[in-house]
């Protein structure tokens, strides 16, 4: 009798969790009759388990408090360090405007005795962005840093593939350096628009990947060296309830909910881009459009917070406390906060999708700041705005990095929506409000280029990528 395929997936992220659980990737593999063990946060064991009990799913932890022991423990300047060097060392021969962000990030935030350390990170780079031969000596190099935190679980189960949901810049990377070092097949699923241009080398010398598109497999192979022939196109499996329309509240019953006003114009804001800059001067300008009906159309403001807002930083917090008095001050302004997923995972929940869904759907106009919302929203072919006004000062925090929101246009996703014209940039209030009337006027402008930037941003559009994906790592195990 033929023994039973068993794979690890890993997912330590909000994101992964709707991908891999909120997709058809697992419900295919275990209709297979593959044996599926997923690793993620302890605390997130017993919810999973209840739900997915029923299919055979099988729940291990990810042991986060053990990782983040070792890499505080074991030569963590270099294991910092290293990772730092991996994540922006991506070929010259991309875009690479996301990671030059970073670099300057932590050149702006870096303290003490590292500041030493910066000036040779940063020659290191400088190769690495040069040679392949560089990019693949530290990968290989970092195969030092594998702890062997998982033993047990590889005599348990006995895995013939692992995935996870980056390809090693998370805590995922232990579990990824033993499974090589055990010889077990290993790789990694892209669950982000932006990853494969803002995070550069693997972990570990790994067997596979699978992406979006034809855009991010050129990406994974000139930015990062992957073999062509080892770049799956899968699509997005995460988006696939909202081609399927899965999600979607019915519009009476999501404006009843937010207090909305069906007679009024529906104008959505993602907060975006909080890490680097302060969103409050895009709110505060769509607020006083809609509260002082300066628009064409009588309006209403409904404001998603982003998760960043719920972290332990006093800077998000008084954000998010300053839009939510606002909201309360000002007519037709209403606020809707993202779903807690639990344990270290933050608020990307997949618990939040129908309201994500709705939102959008429901949307005369969607704006944000070049949010992954871009492309969720285009599937739902509604007017989008990337509101991109600079905040004097930025954060105005010593230590704390900031981004001119007008200096961004060229990250790579942010550079591929404007070009493709599936949206338009607001710099200022004037440029703002022109762009808004017109699409409250006419709704169907730049729905074409919308439509053509989804094909090409990922692939299948008919819902099917969560099948394509179980099948193919099906594929893989045979």
């Amino acid at each position: 009798m033929a023994k039973q395929k068993t794979v690890f997936i890993c997912a330590d992220h909000g994101l992964a969790i709707i991908y891999f659980l909120q997709s058809d990737v697992i419900s295919t593999l275990l209709d297979s009759g593959v044996r599926v063990v997923l690793l993620t946060h302890e605390g997130l064991i017993d919810q999973i388990k209840a739900r997915f009990a029923h299919q055979g799913l099988l729940v291990e932890g990810l042991r986060y408090d053990d990782c983040q022991k070792y890499a505080s423990s074991v030569q963590p300047g270099l294991q910092f360090w290293s990772n730092f060097v991996r994540r922006v060392g991506a070929s010259s021969k991309i875009n690479t405007e996301a990671m030059d962000s970073h670099i300057r990030q932590v050149e702006a935030e870096v303290q003490g005795r590292q500041r030493l350390v910066l000036p040779l990170a940063c020659m290191a780079i400088g190769v690495m962005r040069h040679s392949r031969l560089a990019r693949r000596s530290l990968v290989k190099w970092q195969m030092r840093f594998c702890p062997g935190l998982y033993a047990d679980l590889f005599e348990k189960y006995s895995p013939d593939l692992v995935v996870s949901s980056t390809y090693g810049w998370r805590n995922d990377r232990y579990l990824l350096r033993e499974a090589v070092r055990r010889g077990v097949k290993t790789g990694a699923v892209i669950v982000g628009w932006d990853n494969p241009s803002s995070y550069g080398v693997p972990a570990a010398p790994l067997d596979f990947v699978t992406c979006w598109s034809e855009i991010q497999k050129k990406e994974l192979v000139d930015g990062s060296d992957w073999d062509p022939e080892k770049v799956n196109i899968g699509g997005i499996p995460s988006y696939d309830g909202y081609f399927r329309k899965e999600w979607l509240i019915p519009r009476d019953e999501y404006f009843k909910q937010h207090g909305l006003d069906p007679r009024r114009k529906l104008i959505s804001y993602a907060s975006s881009f909080v890490s680097f800059s302060p969103n409050y001067q895009n709110i505060e300008a769509l607020a006083n459009l809609v509260a002082n009906d300066r628009l064409s159309e009588p309006s209403q403001l409904l404001i998603r917070l982003h998760p960043n807002h719920f972290m332990d930083e006093p800077l998000f917090i008084g954000e998010r406390e300053k839009i939510r008095a606002l909201a309360a001050q000002l007519p037709h302004v209403h606020v809707v906060e993202p779903v807690a997923l639990g344990g270290d995972l933050g608020y990307y929940s997949g618990e939040d999708m129908p309201e994500k869904t709705s939102m959008m759907a429901y949307s005369d106009v969607f704006t944000t700041v070049y949010s992954t919302m871009c492309v969720e929203t285009a599937i739902h072919n509604r007017p989008i705005v990337s509101v991109c006004f600079d905040a004097p000062g930025g954060w105005n925090k010593k230590g704390k990095f900031s981004l001119p929101l007008s200096e961004i246009g060229e990250w790579p996703t942010h550079q591929r929506f404007r070009q493709a014209g599936a949206g338009r940039v607001a710099l200022d209030e004037a440029s703002l409000k022109a762009i808004l009337d017109a699409y409250l006027q006419d709704p169907s402008l730049d729905g074409e280029r919308r439509e053509k930037f989804i094909r090409d941003e990922v692939t299948y559009t008919d819902g099917s990528a969560g099948r394509r994906t179980g099948e193919w790592l099906i594929q893989l195990m045979s």
